[in-house]
């Protein structure tokens, strides 16, 4: 009976799981640019809708999103 070799050899390269974490990062941020004070039952606050919390935020998030997708299908190409 033949052994049969066992590759170990993981999905993705080193460089794909470096691009996954930085888009996993810039989730991250995107999802911080969103926190601020909630409005309360008494007070108002119009910060709820700044800038930042509704366009920048998701804005930033999607990229990461994106950015972990293209880290995720990024093959190298080969040199013949």
């Amino acid at each position: 009976m033949q052994k049969q070799e066992t590759s170990n050899k993981f999905g993705l390269d080193k460089k794909n799981l470096i691009m996954i974490m930085i888009g996993f990062a810039i989730v991250v941020l995107g999802f911080i640019l969103m926190t601020g004070a909630p409005s309360q039952d008494t007070t108002y606050n119009p910060d709820i809708f700044s800038f930042r919390r509704i366009i920048l935020g998701p804005g930033v998030s999607l990229a990461g999103f994106l950015f972990i997708i293209f880290g995720i299908l990024y093959k190298k190409k080969d040199k013949e």
